[in-house]
């Protein structure tokens, strides 16, 4: 419950809240005002990015939060940044950084010395001559550890200064969004050793940061805490920083040491690790990616009620995306079921059950995203949560039939019956608001997202001749993704015994495959139109999502072949993955996000796509190329997307300035490439696995799976590369599936 102003107290510049007390001291917040998100201000700096639960830290290299504008740097929980300005200053200094790492996700080691300044007792501490060491990590609260030790060969007497402020600025002004009237920054308290800063938001809410210091500095003002060290040549000082939020739903820090809650995580890591497929094969360096993958898609989750599901990408988007959900549920069914059930769950229960145009929320539709910040809460804005995505329904859809294939869990699926038949209602009605047949979408609300499918920037859908698309738009994509859940339903209403419904499914799905075919293929162009607009017009810029509709299988046998064939030519295959838009169309710019970036994940769909349809070859090389992009990033993370430049022009993929990472559906894009490698699918309910033509490229001779749960069955089988040819054995098998081998 949000605390209620007070009558003042006694004094005229004092604000009471509950029972705390604050001096009534406004001060002018520091709050990026960058147009938005995809405006760039200059090539991003390296960062270093923490988070575990619904606290997350980004800070630069040196582990600062500088307080500069356009800064999207900090401390944040819940889409509201807690600490806007985080440095530490040794005699008045910043030190220079030797390393800074943030490899487990969950904390930081940064290593420093000192530059040349006069100590305290007025002689000169030569530079790098004092070492500085901090660990920090984020658990209950952000935790840190500040190690200074003397290496110089004689006394020195310096000032530490650790130095704060909080703005309390909801993630969407961060991005750029403008206020016309804010809460209450109140006045910085510092009381016994304690530094509290606070914010009194229009929601009536009173956010805190509170940081304690051991042991107590010499002084705290304006922020910054200062502590004197003497230190002789050898000698060390230690001084940990605890640094807590406060407000809705916040954590409530735990007894307990540094060490003892480093160890927790650290054993909650290996214990979501040890309940998933183990996977390990011959080549080092590929491990390393797929581990960082694995390792991100547990730092990027947080705790629902249906289990952990992860948020979309660092740093923009820390918040449950509908449509990130379910790629990334469909993307590690070989990896993690626990993903796709966290999903599954977590999106039923939001799923829309009224109508409201700025919400764009209708029943039975899936939503988009979630906020959960101080603008949230005075539904200023519409991600409460928010419903305009087109394609999060299908996808959803498609992630319910898919998770019980591989569960075998029918009555699982016969529980979420009233929310799928909502969704396929949403499917047949206001999914299809002029009625032809086509899943479409239509902005409603006047501050919602003009183009609702994953390329959703205002310009990324447009005509051959770079005019703007205009509605009601049927994506491509999306009738594929419908065509390939109606198709995984009437399977599993066959397996219910419902004749009537299974039927009704595959005849409504051979329909749409027609329909489909009939009015997106493009003759001149030979290749799929990206959608139609509002007159029914082929939207025909050539784009990726043809990879999307290769991998649903509602293009007729007869195109597949000048598809791939354009896919996998130097117009769209980059190298490293496959551009968003063909370089030779009018909208091509590779240092964009939908018109010739590349995202990892899309790739990964259209490498799934080709391996099932017997394009092998081709499905490794876009293996290959994303493996190689990996590698030429820091920590082998994959990023939400890269520049569409050739592979010819530069020895490692081009970094987009303004791209998440780590991005959850990247880190499930290599898994999905995997499943499609060992060509493993599930029949879970009629326990059979089917293997069906697996493939290893040249740079993978061996793979193994261990704890692979199918059904009720749990799996350990080996692939290994002979030659030309690739082979498999099953070393243990706990259960009754059956493995059926496709060729």
């Amino acid at each position: 419950m949000a605390d209620t102003p007070q009558p003042p107290g006694e004094r005229p510049d004092e604000v009471v809240v509950g029972d705390e007390r604050f001096d009534a001291v406004d001060r002018e917040p520091a709050i990026t005002m960058a147009a938005e998100r995809y405006v760039m201000t200059g090539s991003r700096a390296a960062r270093l990015v923490l988070k575990e639960g619904d606290l997350f830290l980004y800070t630069n290299q040196a582990g600062h939060v500088t307080g500069a504008e356009n800064s999207v740097l900090g401390l944040y929980f819940r889409d509201t940044r807690h600490l806007s300005r985080l440095e530490l200053l040794l005699g008045g200094k910043e030190p220079v950084v030797l390393s800074s790492s943030a490899e487990r996700g969950y904390s930081a080691l940064i290593d420093a010395t000192n530059v040349e300044f006069r100590g305290r007792d007025g002689r000169t501490v030569p530079q790098a001559t004092v070492h500085v060491r901090r660990l920090r990590f984020l658990e209950d609260a952000l935790h840190e550890v500040v190690r200074v030790r003397n290496y110089h060969d004689a006394p020195v007497d310096l000032a530490l200064d650790l130095v704060f402020d909080a703005d309390f600025a909801d993630f969407f002004e961060v991005r750029g969004m403008r206020r016309r009237r804010r809460g209450r920054l109140l006045a910085p308290k510092a009381e016994a050793g304690v530094l509290t800063f606070a914010y009194l938001g229009l929601d009536e809410t009173l956010r805190k940061t509170v940081v304690r210091f051991d042991p107590a500095p010499e002084s705290i003002r304006e922020g910054k805490a200062r502590f004197r060290l003497r230190l002789d040549p050898g000698e060390r000082a230690l001084v940990r920083v605890s640094t807590a939020v406060v407000g809705p739903e916040a954590p409530v820090p735990q007894p307990g040491d540094e060490t003892e809650k480093l160890g927790a995580l650290r054993r909650d890591y290996e214990e979501w690790r040890a309940e998933a497929t183990g996977i390990y094969t011959d080549n080092e360096q590929f491990d390393q990616v797929l581990q960082r993958a694995q390792h991100d898609l547990r730092m990027l989750t947080e705790e629902t009620a249906a289990g952990r599901v992860p948020v979309a990408g660092l740093p923009w988007f820390a918040a449950p995306f509908g449509r990130d959900l379910c790629l990334v549920g469909l993307e590690t069914l070989l990896f993690d079921l626990r993903l796709a059930g966290a999903a599954v769950h977590t999106l039923a229960a939001l799923q829309g059950r009224t109508d409201s145009a700025f919400r764009e929320e209708q029943p039975g539709k899936i939503m988009h995203e979630l906020r959960r910040g101080e603008l949230a809460a005075l539904r200023a804005i519409p991600q409460t949560p928010y419903y305009g995505s087109v394609d999060a329904t299908p996808l959803w859809l498609l992630l319910v039939c898919e998770r019980t294939m591989w569960t075998g869990d029918l009555e699982a699926f016969e529980e979420l019956g009233p929310a799928v038949d909502a969704a396929l209602g949403w499917l047949a009605g206001d999914g299809d608001p002029d009625g032809d047949g086509f899943v479409e979408y239509l902005r409603r609300s006047r501050v919602g997202l003009v183009n609702q499918g994953w390329r959703d920037a205002a310009g990324a859908v447009v005509h051959a001749d770079g005019t703007p698309a205009e509605g009601p738009i049927a994506l491509a994509e999306v009738q594929g993704y419908v065509y390939y859940a109606k198709r995984r339903l009437a399977a599993i209403y066959g397996r219910l015994g419902d004749v009537e419904r299974s039927e009704r499914m595959a005849s409504e799905a051979r329909d749409l495959k027609r329909r489909f075919n009939e009015r997106f293929w493009v003759e001149g162009a030979g290749f799929l139109a990206m959608a139609l607009d509002g007159e029914k017009r082929p939207v025909a810029t050539p784009c990726s999502t043809a990879g999307h509709c290769l991998w649903s299988r509602i293009v007729s046998d007869e195109l597949v072949a000048p598809i791939v064939r354009r896919l996998m030519s130097a117009e769209f295959f980059s190298g490293w993955g496959v551009r968003t838009v063909g370089r030779h169309a009018k909208a091509y710019n590779p240092v964009s996000f939908y018109n010739g970036g590349v995202w990892p994940f899309d790739t990964a769909i259209a490498a799934n796509a080709l391996k099932k349809l017997g394009y092998v070859q081709e499905s490794n090389r876009l293996a290959k190329g994303l493996f190689d992009a990996a590698l030429g990033y820091d920590s082998d993370r994959l990023p939400e997307l890269f520049c569409g430049f050739t592979r010819q022009s530069s020895a490692r993929p081009v970094a987009f300035p303004m791209a998440c990472s780590p991005f959850a559906a990247s880190s499930g894009a290599l898994l999905l490439v995997l499943q499609a490698m060992l060509g493993i699918y599930a029949q879970a309910e009629e326990n059979i696995v089917y293997v069906h033509n697996p493939v290893l490229p040249s740079w993978l001779g061996d793979v193994t799976l261990s704890n692979l749960h199918i059904g009720h069955t749990t799996m350990h089988l080996r692939f290994r590369r002979e030659g030309g040819r690739t082979t498999f054995s099953v070393r243990d098998k706990q259960g009754p599936g059956r493995i059926v081998i496709v060729e």
